[in-house]
């Protein structure tokens, strides 16, 4: 069921939790998430809303979570597309929430942003620029801006509630979840890209770089929150792909470079959108879910 009109907060009974673009609702064992129409760049929530984009981002979340269950469990139970689906929980479920609300099972949160670079981009090609490094890894010289890595790279960050997420070194990875977890968050992090990569580079998009959060649940690492979707991840056509510049993509990439492009500072107000950014961003949106699953957002 897609959604029917921009929704930007909810406020029901049993709130939990306020994140940049999710209002997380607790269900005692299980959790619902409710992706809103917000968009945040450079850590900061904008006061301009994305129509559809909490719905696409639930759709597109859904379907990888059920594509690479067979590579690592995950928290979904299911997209919630009836109300009778949250009757057992007593939660008075209204229509806005439909089609962008998943229900999840409940799990210990690791407070980690688990980052898969397989391309210079972004914060990654500035810190080349500046020292031709990549948070600390050392990389050839004369890499060009969108250049492919010689392998992908972890890069794992700190998970911010407020504020910018800041990098991790591997040393400081360990002294935070300790030594084994780390190793399994970079092995998994690294296997789950590579898988992705190859699903969608047949289907004309680029997965230049992309994060994953898990949990831990009855000892079992799963993953939790969004997966792989144009909020988390940075999409280039492959069509278009062209190394020395930054390839057009399907992601929030497009937001970023308005917001840099007017002058902003990136703190804390941040100005609104135009009406033809918002209108193209959710057209990248529904066009990157197209690609990817094979169906035409309606």
């Amino acid at each position: 069921m897609r959604a029917k009109h921009l929704v930007l907060e909810t406020a029901l009974p049993g709130l939990a939790h306020r994140a940049k673009v999710r209002d997380i609702y607790d269900l005692d064992d299980h959790l619902l998430m409710v992706a809103t129409d917000r968009i945040s760049a450079f850590d900061v929530v904008l006061p301009t809303g994305i129509p559809d984009k909490g719905a696409v981002l639930t759709s597109l979340s859904a379907f990888w979570f059920e594509q690479t269950a067979h590579l690592v469990p995950n928290h979904l139970v299911a997209v919630v597309e009836d109300p009778a689906q949250l009757a057992p929980y007593g939660f008075p479920c209204p229509p806005e929430l439909l089609g962008r609300s998943l229900l999840v099972r409940k799990a210990r949160r690791i407070d980690v942003e688990c980052v898969a670079r397989g391309y210079l981009a972004g914060s990654a090609w500035a810190d080349y620029r500046e020292s031709g490094t990549v948070f600390g890894k050392a990389m050839p010289a004369g890499l060009r801006e969108a250049d492919r890595l010689p392998q992908p790279l972890f890069t794992p960050t700190t998970k911010a509630e407020t504020g910018h997420d800041e990098p991790l070194s591997e040393a400081e990875l360990v002294a935070v979840v300790g030594a084994d977890l780390a190793e399994q968050l970079r092995e998994t992090t690294l296997a789950l890209y590579a898988w992705a990569c190859d699903f969608a580079l047949p289907r004309g998009i680029i997965l230049a770089d992309t994060k994953f959060e898990f949990g831990l649940l009855d000892g079992e690492m799963i993953v939790i929150d969004e997966m792989l979707t144009p909020d988390s991840s940075r999409f280039w056509a492959a069509e278009e792909y062209q190394p020395g510049s930054s390839p057009p993509s399907f992601d929030k990439q497009y937001v970023r470079d308005w917001l840099t492009a007017s002058g902003w500072d990136r703190e804390p107000p941040a100005p609104a959108l135009p009406p033809e950014v918002v209108q193209r961003t959710t057209e990248k949106y529904r066009e990157a879910y197209r690609r990817l699953t094979g169906r035409v957002w309606a």
